[in-house]
Order: C-alpha cells, then structure tokens, then sequence
C-alpha cells in the first residue's frame, strides 16, 4: 500500500525540506534524524518542485500549477 506524496503550499519560490516536518518528537529522538538532509529547492515556471528525497510536492500557490477551487 502506497500513499500520496504530502502537497505544501507556498508563498516563496525558494523552500526548505528535510522530511521530517509532519514527524512528532518524542522520547530521545528529534524529528530531524528520521527525516532526510535538509535540501533548498527552487520553485520554476511551471509553479512547484518535487522533493528528490521523500517526493513531498511543493507549490507555488496561485501558481500555474496551484489546482485548488478559487
């Protein structure tokens, strides 16, 4: 069983992932360590970049690829 990749909305062309940012604390762990290295990525014309690591999909919102109701 396979699930869809989380979809972020942005204000900012330029955004930061490390994977780990729906992963909660606890005990003696922090959420970056079960994340991925963190990576800046670079939204384009086409209004949203993919994740290379954990394939979280970032877009520009009222971007050309921003599909949600107006």
């Amino acid at each position: 069983m396979s699930t869809q990749p989380e979809t972020v909305y942005t204000d900012s062309h330029r955004v930061s992932c490390d994977g780990a940012t729906d992963i909660r604390a606890a005990g003696n762990y922090v959420p970056a360590a079960l994340g991925h290295p963190r990576v800046w990525l670079e939204i384009d014309e086409k209004g949203y970049v993919d994740c290379g690591y954990c394939d979280r999909h970032f877009v520009l919102k009222n971007g050309p690829a921003d599909q949600r109701a107006a």
